[in-house]
């Protein structure tokens, strides 16, 4: 289980849910539904923690909720 915030919206250009995860640059899913978007959202976060470690590139520590809506 990831512990990064997911900021989720419905994105009328892309015609699909998106998930953003801030904390973590240029990571960000997409889906036709919202469960889909997080389920695809779980799986980027992974390959990019798993990139960063291959590459030897700082990971940061999940900070929790940063933004208040």
């Amino acid at each position: 289980m990831t512990r990064y915030e997911i900021i989720l919206y419905w994105s009328a250009e892309d015609d699909a849910f998106i998930a953003e995860v801030p904390e973590l640059a240029g990571c960000a899913a997409d889906g036709a539904t919202r469960q889909e978007a997080l389920a695809n959202a779980e799986i980027v976060i992974a390959e990019w923690l798993e990139t960063a470690c291959e590459l030897g590139r700082p990971v940061p520590e999940p900070k929790g909720r940063l933004l208040f809506a």
